[in-house]
């Protein structure tokens, strides 16, 4: 009957020390890295061990009768890899010569260690087979239990004969069962901890769920507002588009209609009138069509650029010309100005390049009421990181309304202009500096801007030299 005491005495300890270990386990390791919890369990079987062997039954002062194999069943079924079960097996053996080097303390030894062994291959053999958890965990008790019997019968400081009739009978059915009861009881803590890993692993997937939804719904506002602006955009580009549209076309129609139904009122001299500004109307309509036209080729990526040799000091003469007219006319000033160190020809696209130019021009004229206009044609050295390189500079500055600072990106997308009040007084369609912007980065430059609200503005586009 002492047996069967210390055996229960054994078990429930085995059993707190699970109960506390479950508890740390919970609070501190389950959150520590795999090869943490794998040491802090080899640590835990290891002191399990020890326990069942301070609080053994002592058969004389050196021989202790204990369950200090049963955290090594619990390691086969918890952790089945050879190596670490080989490192437990050992690892009990050990401490039990804290209890004094003896011989029955280096048959402990012994015993514990062909078991770790024992178990390594039960591991390897319980791997590959396909029995079920409850299979594996019954086969390791059994196993371990009768091992530990042979070991103890074979190695042991006991007389054969005594351990065989008198100890065996006793030790061998309780050892199963308490194995038996405590496997049960860490499989439930296994359990336990199985689903509060699960309730944890499903708060943390909702966690991140519910913050990719909140991220999505913050993309899907953004996109929203994105397609109020651009549907906001659209249905003010086609309010200015059908503006500037609507103006040469009924100039075209009324005149063309008062020519049609003329019976001979209308002198030359006014047929002629008319028919200017029906032609000057027709140009403004082909105008507003090739910018579109322009801007889709740009977005579609089917603008073909032309390189070839374009006379730097040409370009200026012929803008000069086309402009003087309109200068004189809003009574401006016209001024073309060439640097000290411009050269003579670059390559590039002629035609591009001038279409960037009067674009630029044009909205110079068109925003001025008094002062001036000026296109400057310079050099200039710009750092680029670690690089530096030379580019081919035209400004083109004027004096008029300027645009406020927050404006100067806006002015470059399509159909957006500064102000819509302006664009209504002033007319066109925002196409004109996106276009620009668009064909300078695929001449391989740029476009920049200096301006402030009522002190005239600065555009620069800005070529390569080499």
């Amino acid at each position: 009957m002492e047996y069967l005491k210390i055996f229960f005495v054994n078990t429930a300890l085995l059993i707190t020390l699970a109960f506390i270990a479950n508890l740390i386990y919970k609070h501190t390791i389950a959150f520590a890295p795999d090869r943490v919890k794998k040491i802090s369990w080899v640590l835990l079987a290891i002191l399990g061990g020890w326990v069942s062997s301070f609080f053994g039954y002592r058969l004389d002062e050196h021989v202790i009768l204990d369950l200090r194999f049963v955290p090594l069943i619990i390691s086969t079924l918890a952790y089945p890899q050879p190596f670490f079960l080989i490192i437990v097996g050992t690892g009990i053996g050990v401490m039990r010569l804290t209890f004094g080097v003896t011989e029955a303390a280096v048959a402990g030894v012994l015993n514990l260690s062909l078991l770790g062994f024992i178990c390594a291959g039960l591991a390897l053999w319980l791997g590959r087979s396909r029995f079920t958890t409850v299979y594996k965990g019954l086969i390791t008790i059994v196993v371990v239990n009768l091992m530990n019997a042979v070991n103890i019968s074979v190695f042991g400081v006991i007389p054969f004969h005594q351990y065989i009739t008198q100890i065996f009978p006793v030790t061998f059915p309780a050892g199963l069962l308490l194995s038996f009861l405590f496997a049960f009881i860490i499989h439930d803590f296994y359990l336990d901890n199985l689903r509060n890993g699960q309730i944890v692993r499903a708060n943390e997937l909702l966690s991140r769920q519910t913050e990719e939804l909140h991220k999505n719904k913050i993309v899907l506002e953004d996109r929203a507002k994105q397609l109020m602006l651009a549907s906001q955009y659209k249905s003010e580009f086609l309010a200015n588009m059908s503006h500037e549209l609507r103006t040469p076309l009924n100039s075209i129609i009324n005149l063309s209609q008062l020519i049609e139904e003329n019976d001979g009122a209308l002198t030359p001299e006014e047929l002629a009138e008319y028919g200017g500004i029906i032609h000057r109307s027709g140009e403004d309509l082909l105008a507003l069509i090739n910018d579109i036209l322009d801007l889709s080729k740009v977005e579609a990526g089917k603008l073909d650029i032309v390189y070839e040799e374009l006379s730097v000091r040409e370009i200026p003469e012929l803008l000069s010309l086309q402009f003087q007219v309109t200068a004189k006319q809003k009574g401006l000033d016209f001024e073309v100005g060439l640097g000290e160190n411009v050269p003579e020809v670059i390559l590039s696209d002629p035609k591009r390049v001038q279409q960037i130019l009067r674009n630029l021009l044009s909205n110079a004229f068109k925003f001025t009421a008094d002062g001036s206009v000026k296109l400057n044609v310079r050099t200039e050295e710009r750092r680029e990181g670690a690089l530096r390189r030379n580019w081919l500079v035209f400004d083109v500055q004027d004096t008029g309304i300027g645009i406020a600072p927050d404006k100067h990106d806006i002015i470059f997308e399509a159909f957006r202009q500064a102000d819509q009040v302006i664009g209504r007084k002033y007319g066109g369609t925002g196409l004109g500096l996106s276009i620009s912007s668009d064909l300078a980065r695929l001449l391989g430059g740029f476009i920049t801007v200096k301006s402030q609200e009522r002190e005239g503005s600065l555009f620069s586009l800005y070529l390569p030299l080499q």
